[in-house]
Protein backbone atom coordinates (compact mmCIF):
# COMPACT_ATOMS: atom_id res chain seq x y z
CA UNK A 1 0.00 0.00 0.00
CA UNK A 2 1.29 3.45 -0.85
CA UNK A 3 1.93 5.95 1.93
CA UNK A 4 0.00 9.26 1.78
CA UNK A 5 3.17 11.04 0.61
CA UNK A 6 4.10 8.64 -2.19
CA UNK A 7 4.04 10.07 -5.77
CA UNK A 8 1.25 7.77 -6.96
CA UNK A 9 -1.19 9.11 -4.37
CA UNK A 10 -0.37 12.79 -4.86
CA UNK A 11 -3.05 15.00 -6.40
CA UNK A 12 -2.89 14.99 -10.20
CA UNK A 13 -1.26 18.06 -11.74
CA UNK A 14 -3.40 20.61 -13.56
CA UNK A 15 -4.41 19.55 -17.04
CA UNK A 16 -1.76 20.44 -19.59
CA UNK A 17 -2.52 23.24 -22.06
CA UNK A 18 -2.64 22.15 -25.69
CA UNK A 19 -2.02 24.17 -28.83
CA UNK A 20 -1.70 23.38 -32.49
CA UNK A 21 -3.02 23.62 -36.01
CA UNK A 22 -6.12 22.06 -37.52
CA UNK A 23 -7.26 22.31 -41.12
CA UNK A 24 -10.62 21.70 -42.73
CA UNK A 25 -10.64 19.93 -46.06
CA UNK A 26 -13.43 18.90 -48.37
CA UNK A 27 -14.71 19.48 -51.83
CA UNK A 28 -15.59 23.06 -52.77
CA UNK A 29 -18.57 24.60 -50.95
CA UNK A 30 -18.61 21.98 -48.18
CA UNK A 31 -18.96 24.65 -45.47
CA UNK A 32 -15.32 24.93 -44.40
CA UNK A 33 -15.11 28.74 -44.28
CA UNK A 34 -18.48 29.12 -42.50
CA UNK A 35 -17.34 26.58 -39.90
CA UNK A 36 -14.04 28.42 -39.39
CA UNK A 37 -15.92 31.68 -38.76
CA UNK A 38 -18.36 29.96 -36.35
CA UNK A 39 -15.55 28.43 -34.28
CA UNK A 40 -13.55 31.67 -34.11
CA UNK A 41 -16.71 33.66 -33.35
CA UNK A 42 -16.10 36.29 -36.02
CA UNK A 43 -15.56 36.56 -39.74
CA UNK A 44 -12.02 35.62 -40.74
CA UNK A 45 -12.76 33.57 -43.88
CA UNK A 46 -14.60 34.57 -47.04
CA UNK A 47 -17.88 32.72 -47.53
CA UNK A 48 -20.00 32.52 -50.65
CA UNK A 49 -22.63 30.30 -52.20
CA UNK A 50 -20.20 29.95 -55.11
CA UNK A 51 -17.80 26.98 -54.95
CA UNK A 52 -14.03 27.56 -54.85
CA UNK A 53 -14.12 31.06 -53.38
CA UNK A 54 -11.32 30.48 -50.84
CA UNK A 55 -7.90 31.22 -52.31
CA UNK A 56 -5.78 32.29 -49.35
CA UNK A 57 -4.97 30.07 -46.39
CA UNK A 58 -6.72 31.95 -43.58
CA UNK A 59 -5.83 31.13 -40.01
CA UNK A 60 -8.57 31.62 -37.44
CA UNK A 61 -7.55 31.38 -33.78
CA UNK A 62 -9.82 29.77 -31.17
CA UNK A 63 -8.85 30.65 -27.57
CA UNK A 64 -9.92 28.23 -24.82
CA UNK A 65 -8.96 27.71 -21.18
CA UNK A 66 -7.38 24.35 -22.00
CA UNK A 67 -6.22 24.88 -25.57
CA UNK A 68 -5.50 27.21 -28.45
CA UNK A 69 -6.75 25.87 -31.76
CA UNK A 70 -5.36 27.55 -34.88
CA UNK A 71 -7.64 26.82 -37.84
CA UNK A 72 -6.19 26.75 -41.33
CA UNK A 73 -8.86 27.25 -43.98
CA UNK A 74 -7.69 25.82 -47.31
CA UNK A 75 -9.16 26.01 -50.81
CA UNK A 76 -11.37 23.06 -51.77
CA UNK A 77 -9.46 20.24 -53.43
CA UNK A 78 -10.70 19.93 -57.01
CA UNK A 79 -9.70 18.76 -60.47
CA UNK A 80 -7.62 21.70 -61.72
CA UNK A 81 -8.30 23.26 -65.13
CA UNK A 82 -5.89 26.18 -64.82
CA UNK A 83 -2.46 26.99 -63.36
CA UNK A 84 -4.29 28.76 -60.52
CA UNK A 85 -6.22 25.53 -59.83
CA UNK A 86 -2.98 23.52 -59.69
CA UNK A 87 -1.46 26.00 -57.26
CA UNK A 88 -4.54 25.93 -55.01
CA UNK A 89 -4.33 22.12 -54.85
CA UNK A 90 -0.62 22.35 -53.97
CA UNK A 91 -1.56 24.67 -51.08
CA UNK A 92 -4.01 22.05 -49.78
CA UNK A 93 -1.52 19.15 -49.84
CA UNK A 94 1.26 21.21 -48.26
CA UNK A 95 -1.10 22.24 -45.45
CA UNK A 96 -2.11 18.62 -44.74
CA UNK A 97 1.53 17.74 -44.12
CA UNK A 98 1.98 20.53 -41.57
CA UNK A 99 -1.09 20.42 -39.28
CA UNK A 100 -1.79 18.44 -36.11
CA UNK A 101 -5.35 17.37 -36.97
CA UNK A 102 -7.44 17.30 -40.15
CA UNK A 103 -11.21 17.86 -40.28
CA UNK A 104 -12.89 16.43 -43.39
CA UNK A 105 -16.09 18.40 -44.09
CA UNK A 106 -18.97 16.66 -45.88
CA UNK A 107 -22.37 18.36 -46.27
CA UNK A 108 -25.29 16.52 -44.65
CA UNK A 109 -27.62 17.29 -47.54
CA UNK A 110 -25.39 15.89 -50.32
CA UNK A 111 -24.64 12.20 -50.80
CA UNK A 112 -21.04 11.03 -50.56
CA UNK A 113 -19.72 11.21 -54.11
CA UNK A 114 -16.62 10.60 -56.23
CA UNK A 115 -15.11 13.95 -55.14
CA UNK A 116 -15.34 12.95 -51.47
CA UNK A 117 -13.86 9.51 -52.15
CA UNK A 118 -11.01 11.13 -54.08
CA UNK A 119 -10.19 13.35 -51.08
CA UNK A 120 -10.50 10.41 -48.66
CA UNK A 121 -8.04 8.42 -50.78
CA UNK A 122 -5.61 11.37 -50.72
CA UNK A 123 -6.08 11.82 -46.95
CA UNK A 124 -5.33 8.14 -46.34
CA UNK A 125 -1.77 8.84 -47.53
CA UNK A 126 -1.30 11.24 -44.58
CA UNK A 127 -0.63 8.47 -42.09
CA UNK A 128 0.07 9.92 -38.65
CA UNK A 129 -2.27 12.92 -38.51
CA UNK A 130 -5.59 12.25 -36.70
CA UNK A 131 -8.64 12.82 -38.88
CA UNK A 132 -12.12 13.92 -37.81
CA UNK A 133 -15.11 13.57 -40.15
CA UNK A 134 -17.35 16.65 -39.85
CA UNK A 135 -20.84 16.34 -41.34
CA UNK A 136 -21.73 19.99 -42.02
CA UNK A 137 -24.97 21.83 -42.83
CA UNK A 138 -27.12 19.55 -40.64
CA UNK A 139 -29.79 22.30 -40.65
CA UNK A 140 -30.45 21.38 -44.31
CA UNK A 141 -31.09 17.67 -43.67
CA UNK A 142 -33.85 15.77 -41.86
CA UNK A 143 -33.02 13.15 -39.22
CA UNK A 144 -33.24 10.19 -41.61
CA UNK A 145 -30.97 11.86 -44.23
CA UNK A 146 -28.45 12.79 -41.53
CA UNK A 147 -28.39 9.24 -40.13
CA UNK A 148 -27.75 7.80 -43.61
CA UNK A 149 -24.98 10.34 -44.18
CA UNK A 150 -23.22 9.47 -40.92
CA UNK A 151 -23.30 5.78 -41.88
CA UNK A 152 -22.03 6.59 -45.40
CA UNK A 153 -19.15 8.69 -44.02
CA UNK A 154 -18.14 5.91 -41.63
CA UNK A 155 -18.21 3.40 -44.51
CA UNK A 156 -16.21 5.71 -46.80
CA UNK A 157 -13.50 5.95 -44.14
CA UNK A 158 -13.26 2.16 -43.87
CA UNK A 159 -13.04 1.79 -47.65
CA UNK A 160 -10.25 4.40 -47.87
CA UNK A 161 -8.34 2.95 -44.92
CA UNK A 162 -9.02 5.90 -42.60
CA UNK A 163 -9.84 5.38 -38.95
CA UNK A 164 -11.82 8.48 -37.95
CA UNK A 165 -10.87 9.89 -34.53
CA UNK A 166 -14.45 11.24 -34.39
CA UNK A 167 -17.49 11.67 -36.64
CA UNK A 168 -19.31 14.89 -35.69
CA UNK A 169 -22.51 16.39 -37.18
CA UNK A 170 -22.60 20.22 -36.98
CA UNK A 171 -24.48 23.24 -38.28
CA UNK A 172 -22.27 26.33 -38.34
CA UNK A 173 -25.21 28.50 -39.47
CA UNK A 174 -27.47 27.35 -36.61
CA UNK A 175 -24.57 27.09 -34.14
CA UNK A 176 -25.39 23.45 -33.38
CA UNK A 177 -22.55 21.29 -31.98
CA UNK A 178 -19.89 23.85 -32.92
CA UNK A 179 -18.66 23.95 -29.30
CA UNK A 180 -18.71 20.14 -29.16
CA UNK A 181 -16.48 20.04 -32.24
CA UNK A 182 -13.96 22.33 -30.51
CA UNK A 183 -14.14 20.07 -27.43
CA UNK A 184 -13.27 17.05 -29.60
CA UNK A 185 -10.50 18.75 -31.60
CA UNK A 186 -8.66 20.20 -28.57
CA UNK A 187 -7.47 16.86 -27.07
CA UNK A 188 -5.99 15.86 -30.45
CA UNK A 189 -3.52 18.78 -30.31
CA UNK A 190 -0.02 18.44 -28.82
CA UNK A 191 0.70 19.83 -25.37
CA UNK A 192 2.20 23.30 -25.43
CA UNK A 193 1.75 26.99 -24.59
CA UNK A 194 -0.45 29.31 -26.73
CA UNK A 195 1.03 30.11 -30.14
CA UNK A 196 -0.69 33.52 -30.45
CA UNK A 197 -1.48 36.29 -27.92
CA UNK A 198 -4.92 36.35 -26.29
CA UNK A 199 -7.25 38.45 -28.42
CA UNK A 200 -5.64 37.63 -31.78
CA UNK A 201 -8.27 36.07 -34.04
CA UNK A 202 -6.23 35.66 -37.23
CA UNK A 203 -2.70 36.16 -38.53
CA UNK A 204 -3.98 37.17 -41.96
CA UNK A 205 -2.55 40.58 -42.99
CA UNK A 206 -5.14 43.38 -42.90
CA UNK A 207 -4.66 44.23 -46.59
CA UNK A 208 -5.36 40.62 -47.61
CA UNK A 209 -8.49 40.49 -45.45
CA UNK A 210 -9.74 43.78 -46.95
CA UNK A 211 -9.13 42.46 -50.48
CA UNK A 212 -11.05 39.29 -49.61
CA UNK A 213 -14.02 41.27 -48.24
CA UNK A 214 -14.16 43.28 -51.48
CA UNK A 215 -13.97 40.09 -53.55
CA UNK A 216 -16.73 38.48 -51.49
CA UNK A 217 -19.00 41.48 -52.14
CA UNK A 218 -18.13 41.34 -55.85
CA UNK A 219 -19.07 37.64 -56.06
CA UNK A 220 -22.65 38.23 -54.96
CA UNK A 221 -25.12 37.89 -57.82
CA UNK A 222 -22.69 37.54 -60.73
CA UNK A 223 -22.88 34.93 -63.46
CA UNK A 224 -21.58 31.41 -62.92
CA UNK A 225 -18.36 31.85 -64.92
CA UNK A 226 -17.25 35.01 -63.15
CA UNK A 227 -16.21 34.06 -59.56
CA UNK A 228 -12.94 32.46 -60.64
CA UNK A 229 -12.14 35.44 -62.86
CA UNK A 230 -12.18 38.07 -60.11
CA UNK A 231 -9.04 39.00 -58.17
CA UNK A 232 -8.69 42.02 -55.87
CA UNK A 233 -5.55 43.95 -54.96
CA UNK A 234 -5.57 46.76 -52.38
CA UNK A 235 -3.14 49.24 -53.89
CA UNK A 236 -3.11 51.83 -51.10
CA UNK A 237 -4.52 52.46 -47.63
CA UNK A 238 -3.78 55.89 -46.14
CA UNK A 239 -5.32 58.14 -43.46
CA UNK A 240 -6.96 61.28 -44.96
CA UNK A 241 -4.59 64.13 -44.06
CA UNK A 242 -7.04 67.00 -43.63
CA UNK A 243 -9.31 65.24 -41.09
CA UNK A 244 -9.56 66.27 -37.40
CA UNK A 245 -8.28 63.70 -34.87
CA UNK A 246 -11.80 62.93 -33.61
CA UNK A 247 -13.15 62.29 -37.14
CA UNK A 248 -10.54 60.14 -38.92
CA UNK A 249 -11.10 58.75 -42.41
CA UNK A 250 -9.09 56.05 -44.12
CA UNK A 251 -8.75 56.13 -47.92
CA UNK A 252 -8.68 52.60 -49.39
CA UNK A 253 -7.87 52.27 -53.10
CA UNK A 254 -8.41 48.83 -54.65
CA UNK A 255 -8.47 47.28 -58.11
CA UNK A 256 -10.77 44.45 -59.17
CA UNK A 257 -9.08 42.42 -61.91
CA UNK A 258 -11.05 40.39 -64.44
CA UNK A 259 -9.78 38.31 -67.37
CA UNK A 260 -11.68 39.76 -70.32
CA UNK A 261 -13.02 43.15 -71.37
CA UNK A 262 -16.46 41.58 -71.87
CA UNK A 263 -16.64 40.87 -68.11
CA UNK A 264 -16.17 44.52 -67.20
CA UNK A 265 -19.81 45.43 -67.82
CA UNK A 266 -21.00 42.53 -65.62
CA UNK A 267 -18.94 43.73 -62.65
CA UNK A 268 -19.70 47.44 -63.11
CA UNK A 269 -23.40 46.94 -63.98
CA UNK A 270 -25.83 49.37 -65.68
CA UNK A 271 -24.78 52.97 -64.95
CA UNK A 272 -22.18 51.63 -62.49
CA UNK A 273 -24.86 50.46 -60.03
CA UNK A 274 -23.41 46.99 -59.37
CA UNK A 275 -19.95 48.31 -58.57
CA UNK A 276 -21.55 50.94 -56.32
CA UNK A 277 -23.43 48.18 -54.45
CA UNK A 278 -20.20 46.15 -54.14
CA UNK A 279 -18.48 49.22 -52.68
CA UNK A 280 -21.28 49.88 -50.16
CA UNK A 281 -21.38 46.29 -48.93
CA UNK A 282 -17.58 45.92 -48.76
CA UNK A 283 -17.18 49.29 -47.01
CA UNK A 284 -19.50 48.24 -44.16
CA UNK A 285 -17.56 45.00 -43.67
CA UNK A 286 -14.16 46.74 -43.81
CA UNK A 287 -15.27 49.44 -41.34
CA UNK A 288 -16.43 46.69 -38.95
CA UNK A 289 -13.04 44.97 -39.35
CA UNK A 290 -10.91 48.11 -38.86
CA UNK A 291 -13.18 49.98 -36.46
CA UNK A 292 -12.84 53.25 -38.38
CA UNK A 293 -14.73 55.04 -41.21
CA UNK A 294 -13.26 54.50 -44.67
CA UNK A 295 -13.59 55.93 -48.17
CA UNK A 296 -13.45 53.00 -50.60
CA UNK A 297 -12.28 53.71 -54.14
CA UNK A 298 -12.81 50.76 -56.52
CA UNK A 299 -11.63 50.37 -60.11
CA UNK A 300 -12.19 47.44 -62.50
CA UNK A 301 -9.22 46.46 -64.66
CA UNK A 302 -8.52 43.72 -67.20
CA UNK A 303 -5.60 41.31 -66.58
CA UNK A 304 -5.94 39.08 -69.62
CA UNK A 305 -6.21 35.34 -68.79
CA UNK A 306 -4.51 35.90 -65.42
CA UNK A 307 -5.47 32.45 -64.10
CA UNK A 308 -3.20 30.84 -66.71
CA UNK A 309 -0.33 33.33 -66.68
CA UNK A 310 2.47 32.69 -64.11
CA UNK A 311 3.62 36.35 -64.21
CA UNK A 312 0.08 37.69 -63.63
CA UNK A 313 -0.54 35.13 -60.85
CA UNK A 314 2.57 36.34 -59.03
CA UNK A 315 1.51 39.98 -59.42
CA UNK A 316 -1.92 39.18 -57.98
CA UNK A 317 -0.45 37.33 -55.00
CA UNK A 318 -0.78 33.66 -55.97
Amino acid sequence: MNSPTSPSSAAPSAAEHRSGFACFVGRPNAGKSTLTNALVGTKVAITSSRPQTTRHTVRGIVHREDAQLVLVDTPGLHKPRTLLGQRLNDVVRTTWAEVDVIGFCLPADQKVGPGDRFIAKELAQVKRTPKVAIVTKTDLADRETLTQQLIAVDQMGKEAGIEWAEIVPVSAVAGEQVDLLADLLAPLLPEGPPLYPEGDLTDEPELVMIAELIREAALEGVRDELPHSIAVVVEEMLPREDRPADRPLLDVHANLFIERSSQKGIVIGPKGQRLKDVGTKARRQIEALLGTPIFLDLHVKVAKDWQRDPKQLRRLGF
